[in-house]
């Protein structure tokens, strides 16, 4: 049986996420709290991990009932405390002077700020997946994997890679439940340089995007969907809800089951 172990959420783009036992869903599917904050600067352009390894070498920690971050700068013994109420000006400046640009906060608690604006439903990918990858570059501590990859929804009881079945060819999508919501798989999430970076260091892995395109073909069962893969530098998978809803709550230990495919038209 295949079910959730792990849920993580990342209430600020691009920080450090926090594992929780139960989260609450918003009525696009996103998790409530899920990258609830962003960064942009003074173009209005995000700035996030993918532009900038600084933040590798932050450290956060939240008390999201509370409205609190705590920020350092790994180096540092202490941290910074932040209410995400009434401190914004001051955490802005924080991070202003950290960066070495002019940068504001943003918030978007509807759906938070997604990669993938059209899948806004958890990330899912296995335990039994990154602990392959981990195997891949040597990696020994599974946690680094997760964090260089930052998954929404870690499920057990499964083969590597068994989350490739949950999307299918252009114009269809898996429909599976997790939980009481029914869900869609709609394709295998397209990857950026962050996970060839140390989470601790940014420092970057040699030939890691080439590396992890030859593993992955290789590990690619027969039976997937080709059609969405232009590129093989991918893994996880984007969701979206069949349906928007008023309330929803996904667990560990919540069964996934993979219902079949449908036209995405519908």
């Amino acid at each position: 049986m295949v079910k959730i172990a792990r849920i993580c959420i990342y209430p600020f783009k691009s920080l450090d996420g926090m594992a929780v036992e139960q989260a609450e869903l918003l009525p696009k599917g996103a998790i409530q709290h899920d990258r609830l904050f962003a960064l942009k600067d003074h173009n209005g352009n995000f700035l996030n991990a993918k532009r900038s390894e600084l933040f590798h070498l932050l450290e956060a920690k939240y008390d999201i009932e509370h409205h609190q971050i705590q920020l350092r700068k790994r180096e540092q013994e202490q941290f910074e405390r932040f209410n995400l109420k009434d401190d914004i000006p001051e955490l802005e400046k924080w991070f202003s002077e950290y960066f070495q640009q002019e940068l504001t906060l943003s918030r978007n608690s509807e759906e938070g700020f997604p990669d993938d604006t059209d899948s806004p439903g958890p990330t899912i990918i296995s335990k039994a997946t990154l602990e392959t990858v981990a195997e891949w570059f040597e990696i020994s501590d599974l946690n680094e994997v997760r964090k260089r990859f930052r998954a929404n929804i870690e499920i057990d009881g499964c083969e590597p890679f068994w989350e490739d079945q949950l999307y299918s060819e252009l114009d269809h999508v898996i429909r599976f439940q997790m939980g009481n919501i029914e869900w869609l798989g709609v394709n295998p999430c397209a990857r950026c340089v962050v996970p060839s970076r140390s989470s601790i260091t940014g420092e970057r892995m040699s030939a890691f995007q080439k590396r992890f395109v030859n593993y992955r073909k290789e590990n690619i069962a027969e039976n997937v969907s080709r059609s969405r893969w232009n590129h093989f530098y991918r893994l996880a998978v984007n969701t979206k809800p069949v349906h928007s809803f008023d309330g929803g709550i996904i667990k560990v230990g919540d069964e996934l089951k993979i219902l079949g495919p449908e036209s995405e038209a519908n």
